[in-house]
């Protein structure tokens, strides 16, 4: 009965706050650049601010833009993040202010910044620099899942400034419990397209170009080798599921009906 209980209370609602940080610069007007969400219970100031500074300030004001984040951070972890709202609240410099804090309920602290983040702060697409194309593309955490429309990209995701980008990633929603706790069900996912190198131990996208409309799904991929004339060739390819409760598989010998597209990098959300 208490192991309910703790595991309930795990997932209720919290209470938080919220603001929106605002700067008012010449040339460039009123803009939002980040949210702040404080949760009362632990005193934690949760910061996200966008990265597109150039588009909402003069060169010389983006700098120091840029180093806000760090401050605010070293501000609420020394001072606590009530008192830094307090301040931002009752002061303000380099045009900056916050709106008046608005209450709400959140079971996941950075998930929901990222939530308001992306319903309030309208960043600029910076193509591979800040955002990954979302595609269409929908795979299974389990059995292959049928893609009926040709596979596209569908939007921009901006991705978290600590993530390195490239032209060679993208992000795809993934379906299923099998690649739990590591995947969990309906999360958006980064990938990087496959180029050289092993393959072996890990996680992968795979389309299976056998089914009637492409399918994919995401699997551990484990591969087993045997010498051959021509050097080596796979005796054994196996997708494997993480929760061991779904099962996994060995792919048929017919190499040329799946194909790796690309390798798991992680979760956004």
């Amino acid at each position: 009965m208490s192991a309910r209980v703790l595991k309930f209370a795990d997932y209720a609602p919290k209470r938080g706050e919220y603001s929106l940080l605002l700067s008012d610069l010449p040339e460039h007007g009123e803009q939002t650049i980040g949210v702040l969400l404080l949760d009362p219970a632990t005193d934690n100031l949760h910061i996200r601010l966008r990265r597109d500074l150039e588009s909402v300030a003069e060169e010389e004001d983006v700098e120091v833009l840029e180093e806000l984040a760090s401050d605010l951070e070293r501000l609420a972890r020394e001072q606590g993040g009530k008192a830094v709202l307090d301040r931002l609240e009752n002061e303000a410099s380099l045009g900056l202010r916050v709106t008046d804090r608005e209450a709400i309920m959140v079971r996941d602290f950075e998930r929901t910044l990222n939530d308001l983040y992306r319903e309030h702060v309208p960043a600029k697409v910076l193509q591979f620099r800040t955002h990954l194309p979302r595609l269409t593309l929908a795979a299974a955490a389990g059995p292959f899942l049928t893609n009926r429309s040709e596979v596209e990209a569908e939007d921009w995701i901006e991705t978290p400034p600590d993530l390195r980008l490239d032209d060679d990633m993208f992000v795809a929603r993934i379906q299923g419990h099998s690649m739990e706790p590591r995947i969990p069900d309906g999360s958006l996912c980064v990938f990087r397209y496959f180029g050289a190198g092993s393959r072996n131990n890990k996680l992968v996208l795979v389309e299976n170009r056998g089914e009637i409309g492409d399918a994919y799904t995401v699997k551990r991929y484990k591969s087993e080798k045997v010498t051959a004339d021509e050097g080596f060739r796979h005796s054994r390819i196996r997708l494997e599921s993480l929760n061991p409760a779904y099962p996994s598989w060995d792919l048929d010998e017919d190499e040329t009906k799946y194909r790796v597209i690309a390798e798991f990098v992680r979760v956004l959300e």
